[in-house]
């Protein structure tokens, strides 16, 4: 597959301005004429490898940020709002969709922020008996859709945060830092029974855990509840900048910046990203050298995006057994649905069948970009019998160019186009024509319906 041609005029005038250079100034550092830099920043013309390798040498800018932004997410999430059967033309074409990403994003966010609120409203007409008689039932983002694409949209990275629990871990190193830790504030740990996981009374300064749940649970929730009382002031730092539209969706992503300095905390960045590679991403082996679970590692692993020290470019995607997506991120191409579930053609879902199982499979995404994919049950017992069973599965992927860093790459054949499975995103925007498992007619296809013929589908895909 050829090379893609790398466009990144936002970037450039980001980088522009933050440096307060004017465009013949810009040009000059490097060595490119101005009517030259012009057309990149405007995405005329492609970013060419001397313009990299000057980004690099005259400023020291990571240049893998000029492909890792919002670009790739922005088209995924508008081809499959226009998949919506309420637009009722034919849709954009992609180049149009890329072009409106790259060179208007603030647009582009703005078309998705109103189609996300006529769902909304369409799903509240849809629902009379709650809707009517509201005081709240006036359109705006959901406080849950609002925070998952705050995280969705900064790489599920925070770096502010991020580094503050590396210091943190720093402190207090070891399986018994964060009791100590806890210790140095003056908060009594207490071990409960009962079905309540975490409770932290301010008044008498004792945390509750329940014995109930897993040691690593409980260690990662004790970090959580640090979190939430010595990093006050950081995370309302970070909030503010997020300007959330409402309050709860404020004390929601507060929990999810607390859940995220334990994380980072329980599996600090530099030491983590370390070890990663030196047991070549094996899950297994991380989740005992860090005293954390195996979702834990995985999703900690698709958050090493530190600028200057990046660790490979992962997707991580949680599944119900509905094939609800309930937890997803991309540092790839890859990008998930916004709505809905995931292609029923990867191996996520298999993994309900094999449960304590690690599934590898090699993918093959309609674009040509091909990936490997590990998929695993992480099914959470309630602690009692009769107490629920929460099931899920969970996937980890990276693009087969960085097999040769996992161990799970092992033995898999990736110089064979044979061994790749073809998967998609989502039935509407997938342009894949034969596929067996596609649930309803890809938007941008003519169809072509005969009444005597029936093959695997009612009808044919016109290509």
């Amino acid at each position: 597959m050829a090379p893609q041609k790398l466009y990144a005029g936002v970037k450039l005038r980001e980088l522009r301005s933050r440096l307060s250079l004017t465009q013949k100034e810009f040009a000059t550092k490097l060595g490119v004429s101005l009517p030259y830099l012009n057309q990149m920043e405007n995405n005329n013309r492609p970013v060419s490898t001397s313009v990299v390798l000057a980004l690099a040498s005259e400023f020291g800018f990571d240049v893998t940020e000029l492909s890792a932004g919002d670009s790739e997410r922005l088209v995924s999430d508008m081809r499959e709002a226009l998949a919506d059967p309420v637009f009722t033309d034919q849709p954009p074409p992609l180049a149009d969709l890329r072009l409106a990403a790259s060179n208007a994003p603030a647009l582009a966010r703005a078309f998705l922020h109103l189609h996300r609120a006529y769902r909304q409203s369409h799903e509240r007409l849809a629902s009379l008996d709650e809707a009517l008689g509201r005081e709240d039932a006036r359109v705006q983002p959901s406080p849950w859709e609002e925070v998952r694409d705050f995280f969705h949209y900064c790489d599920n990275y925070i770096d502010a945060v991020d580094r503050a629990a590396e210091h943190f871990a720093d402190k207090y190193a070891g399986p018994v830092g964060a009791e100590q830790a806890l210790i140095d504030k003056g908060i009594t740990l207490r071990l409960t029974e009962g079905a309540r996981i975490r409770h932290f009374d301010a008044e008498t300064r004792v945390l509750s855990i329940s014995n109930r749940a897993a040691p690593e649970t409980r260690r990662f929730q004790i970090l959580l509840q640090l979190a939430l009382i010595t990093q006050d002031k950081l995370l309302e730092a970070t909030l503010d900048l997020a300007r959330f539209h409402s309050n709860e969706a404020r004390s929601i992503a507060k929990i999810g910046l607390a859940n995220y300095f334990a994380g980072a905390a329980l599996m600090p960045y530099t030491r983590f990203l370390e070890a990663a590679q030196k047991y070549r991403h094996d899950l297994e082996l991380l989740a005992t050298r860090f005293g954390a679970s195996i979702e834990q590692v995985a999703h900690r692993l698709s958050t090493l995006q530190r600028p200057g020290n990046k660790g490979i470019p992962f997707f991580f995607v949680r599944v119900d057994q509905a094939g609800t997506i309930t937890k997803r991120h991309s540092a790839t191409r890859l990008q998930f649905a916004r709505f809905g579930g995931a292609c029923p053609l990867w191996n996520v879902h298999r993994a309900f069948e094999t449960p304590a199982q690690f599934l590898r499979q090699l993918a093959e995404t309609p674009d040509g970009v091909r990936y490997l994919c590990l998929a695993r049950d992480v099914s959470k017992p309630g602690g009692a019998f009769g107490a629920p069973t929460r099931r899920y599965a969970i996937c980890l992927g990276c693009e087969v160019r960085h097999a040769g860093d996992l161990v799970y790459a092992d033995s898999l054949d990736v110089t064979n186009s044979a061994a790749f499975e073809p998967i998609g995103i989502s039935c509407r925007i997938c342009e894949r024509t034969d596929c067996h498992q596609r649930s309803v007619p890809p938007l941008e296809r003519r169809l072509s319906i005969k009444p005597d013929e029936r093959g695997v589908l009612p009808y044919q895909v016109e290509k």
